[in-house]
């Protein structure tokens, strides 16, 4: 963590960070961190006295970011001024009385079951047989990415999970202390468990017979898939099915790109579009679907009722992309 930051509060941003590292939180708050002991240098403000309210809400116009970024490292910089009010380095929090800015919505990329097998044929096709160097690494981008596509898995879960936690008798995966440290145990699909179990001996026999690695999918003896090798395997894939869609902001509206998290929003509106369907109600899959997606409120599946109609969305999509000034 050494030389991490640069500003005035450099020692005390590093000590929040093994605070909270010491309770087992995670470590999105640096991002947030970083960002103000930048602006602090940028400003060359040396004292806390220079902390005011007026200075983060300066702060929030001059960064630039989205509102749905500017509240959460809002959030991040409340907590860390709250630790220093509670170690006593200072007597009030300065972003105490700063309220929310007005979120943007989102749209977020819902790709058909359509395209989400076109994807999947195309990462396939993307595996280098010849290479023993990149071929179990390739599998295990595979894998890895039809977990996204067939569970609705968030991109780190299928990247922690170790051997013993898929569990091919049952057709069952474990997933641990992931975004919100819950554990949930899932079925996953027949023709998941057929190539995760089809892939053990192939993993079990290019690995060295003294192999220690924990890992499922791996990239190597020692090491097990890292999440910029699975988007860079995704993003491949996209390219070649011509579906690339970059980030947009529209007005208020953030419309999202293709991304691996696309395939986890696609699993959840394809899932209660057939129930739609067959004539069974959405409604009452919710629960099933937030247990099963591992989502920490209610209302975060909720949502998804509001994008069963996919061709719809797309459409709407395309009309604010190519009518902007119409808005």
């Amino acid at each position: 963590m050494a030389n991490l930051f640069k500003s005035f509060l450099a020692q005390q941003m590093e000590q929040y960070l093994e605070y909270r590292e010491s309770l087992g939180y995670s470590t999105k708050a640096v991002d947030s961190l970083k960002r103000l002991d930048r602006y602090m240098v940028t400003k060359d403000v040396t004292t806390f006295k220079a902390l005011t309210p007026l200075f983060f809400l300066k702060m929030r116009i001059d960064l630039a970011i989205d509102q749905n970024t500017i509240n959460r490292v809002t959030y991040a910089l409340r907590g860390f001024f709250q630790y220093l009010v509670r170690i006593e380095f200072c007597q009030y929090n300065p972003l105490a009385g700063i309220p929310r800015s007005k979120e943007n919505n989102i749209i977020p990329f819902i790709f058909s079951d359509q395209e989400t097998e076109h994807l999947l044929k195309a990462a396939w096709r993307q595996i280098r047989r010849e290479k023993q160097a990149f071929f179990l690494k390739d599998i295990g981008c595979c894998l890895a990415l039809q977990l996204l596509a067939r569970c609705g898995l968030r991109i780190s879960e299928p990247l922690r999970l170790k051997v013993g936690d898929f569990r091919a008798d049952e057709r069952t995966i474990y997933i641990r202390k992931t975004k919100f440290r819950k554990d949930r145990l899932i079925p996953i699909p027949v023709d998941m468990a057929k190539h995760l179990s089809d892939y053990l001996p192939l993993r079990n026999t290019l690995l060295p017979a003294d192999n220690k690695n924990p890992y499922l999918l791996v990239s190597g003896p020692a090491r097990g898939l890292h999440n910029q090798q699975v988007r860079n395997y995704f993003h491949q894939a996209i390219r070649e099915i011509g579906l690339t869609q970059a980030k947009q902001v529209i007005g208020n509206t953030n419309i999202s790109g293709t991304t691996p998290h696309s395939l986890r929003h696609s699993f959840a509106v394809n899932t209660l579009r057939r129930i739609k369907e067959r004539g069974d109600s959405p409604q009452n899959a919710l629960p099933v679907l937030a247990v099963y997606m591992g989502h920490k409120k209610y209302t975060y599946t909720i949502y998804y009722l509001k994008l069963i109609d996919a061709d719809q969305h797309r459409n709407l999509v395309d009309f604010m992309t190519s009518y902007p000034s119409k808005l």
